[in-house]
């Protein structure tokens, strides 16, 4: 017969005995542990990366929007300026005012005056050949004489004079808001007050 225990009725079972987790089971739970927080710094990274973008493109977006409040403009070079002393000047054709005003400075026997340096057939500048004593228009071929006035070539006209005044401190003031022209068949203006000034 065997030999059988009674437990007490309404007694549970005893639990089994916990048994400590092995090194590899420990080592896998912490490398698991590292593998969760680097992929959370990953995801904190990549929405640092979005936010940025985001912003980013908000911030070139208000840059150009802010920029239709400033319109792009060009600015014209002045109409009105000094050119010097007409002791500056000597006679003939003085160039150097030719690429900042596109202007020449000529002084005769008569004064001085100033020649705007447009060609009156299709607006190009001309050259001053001094060899040749004349204006030649590189496009065309017009020539104009030490004056200004046209002698051959397509130009219908004589260039344009700029006003010149003398200013208190006795220098050479240029306005080329205000010209004097030769209209083809009429008289010249020329000579009009402002047109030259004689010394």
């Amino acid at each position: 017969m065997a030999n059988s225990t009674l437990e007490p009725a309404g007694s549970a079972a005893a639990p089994p005995p916990r048994s400590k987790p092995s090194l590899a089971q420990a080592f896998g739970n912490i490398f698991s542990k590292s593998e969760d927080s680097d992929e959370g710094k990953v995801i904190a990274r990549r929405r640092k990366f979005v936010m940025a973008a985001v912003l980013g493109t908000l911030g070139v977006n208000l840059l150009m929007f802010l920029r239709f409040f400033f319109p792009r403009a060009l600015y014209e070079p002045k109409t009105k300026f000094r050119i010097g002393y007409p002791g500056d000047f000597g006679f003939g054709v003085d160039t150097k005012f030719q690429n900042q005003y596109r202007i020449w400075v000529v002084r005769n026997t008569e004064g001085i005056f100033v020649i705007s340096a447009i060609c009156t057939h299709l607006g190009c500048t001309p050259d001053w050949k001094a060899s040749e004593n004349k204006f030649k228009c590189p496009c065309h071929g017009s020539g104009y004489d030490p004056e200004g006035v046209n002698f051959e070539g397509p130009a219908p006209r004589p260039m344009d004079r700029a006003h010149v005044e003398l200013d208190p401190e006795g220098q050479i003031v240029v306005d080329l808001s205000h010209v004097y022209r030769w209209p083809k068949g009429e008289p010249s203006q020329f000579n009009d007050p402002g047109a030259i000034i004689r010394v």
